[in-house]
């Protein structure tokens, strides 16, 4: 499996985001896909996440201002990020597991990760 995540940038508080992450390498069925993010000094922690029936999982800091949503065709998964704050500057990180109905939001529980796209929030 290959996760390939991108759209990470240099923005301004305030400004808005869209990472995309494509997974590739086998046929998929009844998988999950997340995203973490990690800041510098800090533990990776869960941001959104989606199960295998389009069942969405968020995670308080997002208080609204996050948005994941999935293209199944395409095996991708997206993270709109409104209103960005330099408390969001992080390295992104999708995750994947396949053949599975459940969801956790522990990074253990993930098998899969992609490279990691890196947001930077100026304020």
């Amino acid at each position: 499996v290959q996760l390939q995540a991108s759209g990470g940038g240099l923005v301004q508080t305030g400004d808005s985001l869209r990472l995309s992450c494509a997974a590739s390498g086998r046929a998929f069925n009844n998988y999950a896909m997340a995203w973490f993010r990690q800041a510098p000094g800090k533990r990776r922690e869960f941001v959104a996440g989606i199960n295998w029936s389009g069942t969405t999982y968020d995670s308080d800091f997002m208080k609204g201002r996050f948005t994941i949503s999935r293209d199944g065709a395409k095996n991708t998964v997206y993270l709109q990020m409104n209103n960005l704050k330099p408390d969001d500057t992080a390295v992104y990180y999708c995750a994947l597991k396949s053949g599975t109905t459940v969801f956790s939001r522990d990074r253990s529980w993930w098998p899969n990760w992609g490279q990691g796209t890196q947001v930077t929030v100026s304020s």
